[in-house]
């Protein structure tokens, strides 16, 4: 029995959807997106409401039921109120620049990284040292986001590399001389 699926997604103002056989489509001002619907789960519209149908007896349904309600009210929220994730680097001589759909990443290589950014994602550099990601769609962003942070993740003993600015490493202790 999912509980996820039960709750009723609102539709803000703003938001159109349309409902194509298994095709959503989401439109907002910050942009449209779509999603195919599994065949053992429906999705109704009633006034600014929209509801999962689901089979509770079986255990397929019961599961792609709360993720599809999750993923829809993603959908909603993202083309509504957009996402934002916020990278940190930490390092002697880490810093970020941006130039359009570029990313210039100097991150203690002999060289820069450069990444290319897809077109949903919009990049702001507030100081050399934090990068903000914003875009409608959450997957995208997540996945841009991780690629970021792969080039140089975290270590341990110093702390260095890229970070989510919410996100919390546990230092390790040196080795110790002597003996």
């Amino acid at each position: 029995m999912s509980r996820v699926a039960k709750n009723p997604i609102n539709i803000p103002d703003g938001v159109t959807i349309s409902l194509q056989e298994s095709i959503i489509k989401v439109n907002g001002s910050k942009g449209e997106l779509e999603f195919v619907i599994p065949n053992s789960v429906s999705v109704n519209q009633s006034d600014q409401e929209l509801t999962v149908a689901y089979d509770e007896a079986s255990k397929e349904s019961t599961a792609l039921a709360g993720t599809t309600r999750a993923l829809v009210n993603n959908m909603i929220i993202g083309v509504s109120q957009g996402f934002e994730k916020k990278l940190e680097l930490r390092g002697v001589g880490y810093r970020a620049k941006a130039s359009g759909k570029s990313l210039e990443l100097t991150l203690g290589f002999s060289h820069p990284v450069v990444y290319e950014l897809p077109n949903e994602v919009e990049v702001e550099i507030p100081s050399q040292t934090e990068i903000i990601l914003r875009s409608f769609n959450k997957q995208v962003l997540g996945q841009v986001a991780a690629e970021i942070r792969s080039f140089r993740p975290p270590e341990p003993y110093k702390g260095k590399g890229v970070r989510y600015s919410d996100e919390y490493v546990k230092r390790k202790e040196a080795k110790k001389a002597g003996g």
